[in-house]
């Protein structure tokens, strides 16, 4: 569809033209060169007809078979068909003589001195099956095309470096961006005309895609000299917006960057109907991670407001797919009900995770339910056999958007028969002539979304019904639903596996699968990271794309930022240090081919989106923006932050802050676009204010109690207990946790203030989605040692230590019973070796009761002891 990538693309188009008033004019003067040399480029949504129609693919040849094939196809294909893409083995019969990117084809256009059309898409992009059906299967338009032009397809998804690249060319040109993406080059690979779909015929005093093809043949053989000094400008304008300096920052770099967002979010916030801004309407990604994670800092109820009414109207709308789980791509509409139907994988790993938030937040089911329900889709009918995820799910089957998803009210109630076929038309909004009319043709079809226009709940409440036997008899219709709708004609499936969108869903489902306690979600979060780390990397290097048994093309900024992220989680979720190695080993790679290695550049912070030793493009950039995934630099500073955190090694925070630097300027003045880098500001100055203040003492050693801990955890050699004073606290309250650090004989662990900066202090911290406040932590003094494998003394613990942590209920907290999970950092050592580090997690069960008051002490003899010994004040 002819749409910005995402609501944040005009954003960040106004961003790059109004940086700099010397680049404002040299655009200005393009647009008015390009349109003098052709014609206007867009095609107004309002202009396309309906477009339907069956369309379909004859079989693929075996591979077998297309192994014998001639290198340009032969006679029935074109050499598409010798590509592993399925965007591009969509095209592998088209009449075009289509190239796939590379050598051959430039070598060809400089040869016969021929510009090149590039055409860029990918598998599930509903106007690019249109265009193709309509011009690109034209026998005419096909011989225009091989006839004038050196014809290029390019994935997308496969090739996110040219396509970032010509999409800047287009949106600088023309205003606007989408796929198809459709720009003419010259030999040399510099942009001069742009547009994205094309109708094959004119149509409304507008020229289509078979006029324009002979006028810009004509203008390449009459006016040659115009069009390549116009490419040279271009190429120029855009090597100076992706190179970040025309976009100065002021000041420091401060958490005030997030008070900025925040405002920006209250100032776009649809309150009405929730999300920012108008139709169409993108899930927010950036801006409902930022919202959450500020939420559980502040507990600020307006931030949470914002995060819950835009999450609760795209839980009802239409854009979830209420039968089979999962979201579609966006709401054609203001109030998420019309989609385009497409499902893609990073949609759906965001947005559940950001459910998990809210249950979080909330402890509201319906959050977990659509957290949940979107997980199984995934693993359901998104998992391939080694464990990888596929791309996405096509919006069209049988030539129409959105059939395999729609239903008709007769048809419902045949299925599920009279009685539940009833419920689920009433609930779910299911009407006689249909519920809703097409965008495009503005015709009723007679067909249903399927949406909510209350919650159950209120639903069972309104209509007088048991809430829970409404809902068993609803979720068993679905099913039925479901299994028929499993019969139809699918939409296309896009089974290459992407190293980075991978990487997302595999942190989603490990923080899933960690705050949902439903282990089956780690699991698969596992068995995917372990198939990219040893199907998809060559030599210590990530691979881009897995698909038919090849894993191929140098991974960008973004897959190895992404995976980095995820393992991060994996780490966090199970405890095994080899997550936390590859996460490590990832970011290596990242400062060794991504990040500029010219001493005098080494202060210019943030990566690349490609490597050092990548194809020679005609730029190469470090992107800060999020688009409908997070900006690679934003992750990748993020992960910095979190390695920071976790092993203490302070070079990872002066690489984060370089990159905080180096977008100062563009967070500054596009926060909306900039939210994954402003998150991890948040993250960073968070961490850097949350250390515990060590209180010297007597240094106390407490025997073991009898009486049962709270909460226990063990990580062999170290075993971890918490008591608390108190499991009832009222709103404002503090509740004091005594913590048990037991290491077995022959080992021992660093202390919280070791003398060697390198190694890994003993620390105590709460998990970030934890209700309560963890005050200053209170740390016994370590011994000092001397051990074989050290030339200096060492402090650390051992035997059995004791820690105390202060935990505070926020006055505003919610009445109710909560958990609250203290980690436990800890690297253990004997005479010969060190362990990787290990965190302990010690999940102890309160109640926020306002009646509550500070009463009889719980474990008083521990609290008492621990007092006396003057190593923490009273309880």
């Amino acid at each position: 569809m002819t749409a910005a990538s995402t609501r944040k693309g005009p954003m960040m188009r106004a961003m790059v033209v109004r940086s700099s008033r010397k680049l404002r004019y040299m655009l200005a003067a393009l647009v008015i060169a390009v349109c003098a040399v052709a014609i206007t480029v867009s095609w107004p949504n309002g202009d396309r007809g309906k477009e339907k129609g069956t369309h379909v693919r004859k079989p693929l040849p075996s591979s077998e078979d297309i192994g014998k094939l001639p290198p340009d196809g032969g006679p029935e294909f074109n050499r598409l068909i010798h590509e592993k893409s399925p965007y591009l083995l969509q095209h592998a019969r088209n009449p075009v003589e289509w190239y796939p990117w590379g050598e051959e084809a430039f070598a060809r256009a400089k040869a016969e001195d021929k510009p090149i059309f590039l055409s860029i898409g990918y598998s599930t992009c509903h106007w690019c099956h249109v265009m193709e059906r309509e011009s690109f299967e034209s026998d005419e338009i096909a011989a225009l095309l091989n006839e004038y032009f050196i014809a290029i397809k390019v994935d997308r998804e496969e090739r996110p470096d040219v396509d970032e690249i010509y999409m800047r060319a287009t949106q600088l040109m023309t205003g606007q961006g989408g796929w198809p993406n459709s720009l003419w080059l010259t030999p040399e690979r510099k942009p001069w005309h742009a547009g994205t779909y094309f109708p094959p015929e004119d149509r409304f005093g507008r020229p289509g895609f078979k006029t324009l093809l002979t006028r810009l043949a004509e203008t390449w053989r009459t006016r040659r000299e115009d069009i390549e000094l116009q490419a040279d400008h271009l190429s120029e304008a855009m090597k100076q917006a992706s190179s970040g300096g025309h976009v100065e920052g002021t000041g420091e770099v401060a958490r005030e960057l997030v008070d900025r967002a925040l405002r920006e979010l209250r100032n776009s916030f649809d309150d009405r109907l929730g999300g920012f801004g108008g139709a169409p309407k993108f899930p927010p990604h950036g801006s409902l991670n930022l919202l959450l994670y500020e939420y559980r800092r502040t507990k600020d109820d307006a931030l949470l407001h914002m995060a819950r009414r835009t999450l609760d109207a795209i839980a009802l709308g239409g854009i979830h797919d209420h039968i089979g789980g999962g979201f579609h791509r966006y709401s054609t509409d203001v109030r998420w009900f019309l989609p385009h139907f497409e499902k893609m994988l990073y949609d759906n790993a965001q947005l559940s995770r950001a459910y998990v938030d809210a249950y979080l937040a909330t402890r509201n089911d319906e959050y977990r339910r659509a957290a949940v329900d979107t997980y199984d889709w995934v693993l359901r009918e998104m998992t391939g056999e080694g464990g990888g995820f596929y791309s996405a799910l096509d919006a069209d089957s049988e030539g129409e958007e959105g059939k395999f998803y729609v239903w008709g009210r007769d048809e419902v109630i045949k299925i599920l028969g009279e009685q539940d076929g009833e419920l689920l038309c009433r609930v779910y909004n299911v009407k006689k002539g249909g519920n809703f009319r097409e965008q495009a043709s503005g015709e009723m079809p007679g067909t249903n979304i399927v949406f909510l226009n209350r919650t159950l709940g209120d639903i069972a409440k309104a209509e007088g019904l048991d809430p829970t036997q409404m809902r068993s008899r609803l979720e068993r219709a679905r099913r039925t639903l479901l299994e028929k709708r499993t019969q139809r004609i699918w939409p296309h499936l896009d089974d290459k596996v992407l190293t980075s969108w991978n990487g997302l869903m595999i942190g989603s489902l490990a923080y899933g699968g960690r705050h949902l306690n439903e282990p089956r979600y780690a699991a698969a979060a596992e068995k995917a990271a372990d198939f990219i780390l040893t199907t998809m990397r060559k030599n210590g290097r990530l691979l881009r794309t897995y698909r038919d048994g090849l894993a191929k093309g140098n991974a960008y900024l973004d897959d190895y930022a992404f995976l980095a992220d995820g393992l991060l989680e994996l780490y966090e979720t199970t405890g095994d240090g080899r997550w936390l190695g590859e996460a490590e080993g990832l970011v290596e790679m990242l400062l060794t081919h991504y990040r500029s290695q010219e001493p005098a550049a080494l202060l210019d912070g943030g990566f690349f989106f490609t490597s050092s030793d990548h194809e020679d493009l005609l730029l190469r950039s470090k992107d800060p923006y999020d688009r409908a995934i997070p900006s690679g630099n934003g992750v990748a500073a993020r992960v910095l932050v979190r390695l920071g955190r976790i092993t203490g090694e302070s070079r990872y925070a002066e690489l984060a802050e370089a990159a905080f630097a180096t977008f100062l300027g563009f967070m500054q003045r596009a926060p909306q676009a900039t939210e994954s880098l402003i998150l991890a500001v948040a993250m960073y100055f968070d961490k850097a204010s949350s250390a515990g203040v060590v209180l010297a003492g007597k240094g106390a050693k407490l025997q073991s109690q009898a009486a049962k801990p709270d909460a226990r955890a063990r990580k062999k050699p170290v075993t971890a207990e918490a008591f608390a004073s108190r499991l009832k606290a009222a709103p404002g309250g503090t509740i004091r946790v005594a913590i048990r650090l037991a290491m077995d004989d022959g080992w021992h662990i660093n202390s919280h203030t070791p003398l060697q900066e390198y190694l890994i202090p003993t620390s105590v911290r709460l998990d970030e989605n934890s209700v309560a406040r963890l005050g200053d932590v209170v740390y016994p003094p370590g011994k000092t040692m001397s051990f074989g494998f050290s030339e200096t003394p060492l402090s650390v613990y051992e035997g059995e230590v004791w820690i105390e942590a202060p935990l505070t209920i926020p006055k505003q907290a919610k009445p109710g019973g909560t958990s609250v999970a203290l980690e436990v950092r800890v690297q253990a050592c004997n005479d010969q070796t060190c362990l990787l580090p290990a965190t302990l997690s010690l999940s102890v069960r309160l109640e926020v009761d306002p009646a509550a008051t500070d009463g009889q002490m719980r474990h008083e003899a521990i609290f008492e002891a621990l007092r006396v010994a003057g190593e923490v004040p009273a309880a």
